[in-house]
């Protein structure tokens, strides 16, 4: 039972020779020059201090020098990595290994069915399946078989009903995420005529009895900033108009259920329960909970009883029966677990079942026999069942991250998502034993990862924190400091850069590449007291404690600045691109990937309701926390940048192209180096949600031949 809608969306022999890194490829003089940015300033007033800003005219789609600017920036990119020497041999290699790894994004056990999202191996995008209590298995979904002219199509959500008769799901077109939610009934796949448009969140619940559900409806223009304000949750009854479908919760219409206008209410249900649970969330992990008797609520005389408000710090609940198992944060900053009645819940009453620990208590699922706890510890978890009280802890085949844990009040145990960052990720189920067993509905892929090693590391910040990270490469990486070396970096929305496999990444790691995922502050490692030291007065921890992950690296003979590369995906754009703006002298490349560049410009994109995180800016102190944060506003003329690709698509619903193309553009005007800014720009994408697996391996050989050829490895560098 999850408490928020989760749009945080993150993407994933010895050293090689070196050369000096050339400037670029020899076929540039052949590549269409890139289309020099119109400049045309506005200035801002924001609390006394005035902000200049150049290319505010990209944040208009319809302006007639958009596309073409897009279109031309594009074209010059291409030319350029397209004619580095290893890209084509590096691309091949990535198809190879990614094609060998089948991907199981999520499972869903209903009635005696077992559904889940797989991208099989070979396939170019996720599939649904299900599997029947014979073992059979049947495709349900194949998105890669329709399209909407050249569009391709993508799943972006779905949820069977408790007996797993029917199914809702959403489809969207280019990775845009724009659902549309479609109805199945699943025993021969008939598609029922009832379909609705902006369901970009989906399902919260179906009706114990299956004759419908709750979802949420969004009623503003897409694309505009009030898109995602003042969303609705709405009933439908299968069979029915969706025109007539009633508005259960919006804000206003019940004065005992408080909301802003850039909150979304959800109705929550369980299949064994007459209760049903009202929350009220926004992009923070708590929210503002409710019990209601489902009947009454269906009746329109719903009798709202309090459960926990924001000041709770309520972050995960799970329900069976009319038992009601609360993760509160609130005077326990690692999480503890309390335990009250469903049809009277009483907070202040509750029993605590699972009190505070050294580790962070991170989310729970329901089963018929006990509730799942997982846990967090600096980036690995675990996971504990709780039964009656008693915490037992379940065993894990190896240390990695749980994805997903998968439960139904109706069955015991659960199934698990498991990775490591050499094991593949498959499907687990926990046994009577308390023991995870391979389901074996992800086959292992044909890959050898003995090659390779994950060191597990720490670096001081400036202020003596240790950082966590982990470093992938080829067994016994020299300490030459000559190792061309690629650090990620996220640090926002208490979102943990836990394991993962990526079996394309062992293509660069073949080149001679070392890959590090750093656990800078603003994301969930150590839970939320980890969030909040990185997050709006203290997001400079998330960018500075990345610069210290990097010297650490240099310090110990990984790398040297020469062959240094960071890369940031979406929020991590701002720790990436600050890091560059304070330390251009410690990288040679940088990647901006759908990064969130321009901060002080939210009110003019789409997705503002995430703005919690970081402002709002309301007066000169938090115009000045947001301001700092700000990539695109901290690039310095005359500065000699280092390299830098930066990514967007073009329908991307939650980082604006505009951040993107304005930080590029703002980059080629100012950089005084002869490194090259480019810009790369998916026509048919978004934010990488949605993205095909040919587009996804397309975007790596681009990332990696640009390091590659960047921090000087052999065969990357113009003849």
């Amino acid at each position: 039972m999850s408490l928020s809608i989760d749009r945080r969306t993150m993407l994933a022999a010895g050293g090689a020779t070196l050369a000096l890194a050339g400037s670029a490829p020899a076929s540039a003089a052949r590549a269409p020059a890139a289309p020099k940015a119109r400049v045309e300033p506005v200035i801002d007033d924001y609390y006394g201090t005035k902000v200049t800003d150049d290319y505010r005219w990209m944040e208009n789609p319809k302006d007639a020098d958009w596309l073409p600017y897009l279109r031309g920036q594009n074209a010059h990119t291409r030319a350029l990595l397209d004619a580095l020497p290893g890209r084509a041999a590096l691309a091949r290699r990535i198809t190879a290994l990614s094609g060998d790894a089948a991907l199981t994004s999520k499972v869903a056990p209903a009635g005696d069915l077992i559904f889940y999202e797989q991208r099989p191996a070979g396939a170019d995008n996720y599939k649904l399946l299900v599997r029947g209590a014979d073992g059979a298995v049947r495709v349900l979904i194949d998105p890669t078989t329709m399209k909407l002219g050249d569009a391709h199509m993508s799943l972006d959500w779905w949820e069977p009903s408790f007996d797993g008769s029917h199914l809702v799901y959403g489809l969207s077109a280019s990775g845009s995420e724009a659902s549309t939610l479609h109805v199945m009934k699943v025993a021969d796949g008939t598609v029922l005529p009832e379909q609705i448009e902006n369901t970009d969140y989906g399902v919260t619940g179906w009706l114990p009895d299956g004759s419908g559900f709750f979802y949420i409806a969004f009623v503003n223009q897409r694309g505009t900033p009030q898109f995602y304000l003042n969303g609705e949750c709405r009933l439908h009854r299968l069979g029915t108009d969706p025109k007539t479908d009633p508005v259960i919760l919006r804000r206003s219409l019940h004065a005992d259920i408080p909301m802003e206008e850039l909150q979304i209410p959800y109705v929550l249900t369980s299949e064994n329960s007459e209760i049903a649970i009202i929350g009220v969330g926004d992009v923070r992990p708590e929210a503002a909970l409710w019990s209601v008797r489902l009947a009454d609520l269906l009746a329109g005389k719903p009798g709202f009883v309090r459960i926990a408000g924001f000041d709770d710090i309520v972050t995960s609940a799970a329900m069976s029966g009319d038992d009601l198992y609360l993760l509160s944060n609130r005077d326990a900053i690692r999480g503890r677990v309390l335990l009250t009645s469903a049809a009277k819940p009483d907070l202040a009453a509750a029993r605590e079942v699972m009190p505070q620990g050294e580790t962070v208590i991170e989310k729970l699922d329901a089963a018929r026999d006990g509730v799942f706890v997982r846990i967090m510890d600096g980036g690995l978890q675990r996971l504990v069942r709780l039964t009656d009280g008693t915490a037992t802890a379940i065993t894990l085949p190896f240390d990695g991250s749980i994805s997903g844990v998968f439960t139904s009040t109706s069955r015991d145990g659960a199934y698990l998502n498991l990775a490591g960052w050499l094991q593949p990720s498959g499907i687990w189920q926990v046994d009577a034993a308390g023991k995870a067993v391979d389901t074996g509905i992800t086959p292992r892929p044909p890959i050898d990862t003995r090659p390779y090693e994950a060191r597990r590391g720490f670096a001081t910040a400036k202020d003596g924190v240790k950082i966590p990270y982990t470093v992938l490469s080829r067994r016994g990486l020299p300490a030459n400091g000559a190792n061309p070396t690629l650090v990620t970096g996220y640090g926002a929305y208490q979102f943990a850069l836990t394991p993962r496999f990526s079996a394309g990444l062992l293509a660069f790691l073949d080149a001679g590449g070392a890959y590090c995922y750093a656990n800078v502050r603003g994301g969930g490692e150590y839970g939320r007291e980890w969030h909040k030291a990185g997050q709006k007065e203290t997001k400079p921890n998330s960018w500075r404690d990345l610069i210290s992950v990097c010297e650490t690296l240099i310090a110990d003979g990984v790398t040297s600045p020469k062959q240094l590369a960071i890369t940031g995906t979406s929020a991590g754009g701002i720790t990436v691109g600050r890091a560059m703006t304070e330390r251009p002298d410690l990288f040679a490349a940088v990647i901006s990937n759908v990064g969130w560049s321009n901060p002080i410009r939210y009110t003019a994109e789409q997705n503002v309701s995430d703005i919690d995180e970081w402002g709002p800016m309301v007066d000169a102190r938090s115009f000045r926390i947001m301001y700092d944060m700000d990539s695109y506003q901290a690039v310095k003329n005359a500065t000699p940048y280092p390299a830098v690709l930066c990514v967007t698509g073009a329908t991307d619903p939650r980082v604006a192209p505009w951040h993107v193309a304005k930080f590029a553009a703002r980059l080629q005007a100012a950089t005084s180096s002869d490194n090259p800014v480019l810009l790369r720009v998916d026509f048919d994408a978004g934010h990488g949600v949605g993205s095909t697996r040919t587009q996804g391996d397309a975007l790596a050989a681009d990332m990696y031949s640009f390091v590659l050829w960047r921090t000087g490895a052999k065969g990357f560098q113009p003849v």
